[in-house]
């Protein structure tokens, strides 16, 4: 199965384009800060996902696979300080919150099926 076609990486790159979408909505002086920081963050979740499933053992696609799931965390951090700091709305917090939540699952899963290979 090509990496395309992977549940773990549809739903990421969703996640990316509701990044995008919600970031225009951030202050212009944030841009080369934390929105830079968090486009950054959520691209890395698709293209390590897409690295891993390249790499030639089930030990490098698991690192690949942990890597993207760090970006996850690190992004979900990155929101809550964005909500702190009011440059998005709870309800927006909560809807991008749901659908990362989806990919953590998503990406346990497949960490977990790499680990019985």
């Amino acid at each position: 199965m090509k990496y395309t076609e992977l549940d773990v990486w549809i739903e990421s790159r969703k996640l990316v384009n509701d990044v995008y979408l919600l970031t225009k909505k951030f202050p212009k002086d944030e841009l080369y800060g934390i929105v830079s920081q968090i486009r950054r963050c959520a691209v890395s979740v698709p293209s390590n996902i897409a690295e891993g499933v390249g790499r030639r053992t089930s030990k490098d696609t698991i690192q690949f696979l942990h890597i993207s799931r760090g970006s996850l965390y690190e992004l979900e951090t990155q929101l809550y300080l964005s909500s702190d700091q009011n440059y998005i709305s709870k309800n927006d917090l909560i809807a991008i919150l749901n659908q990362i939540e989806k990919c953590v699952k998503l990406l346990n899963g497949f960490i977990n099926y790499y680990k019985k290979l």
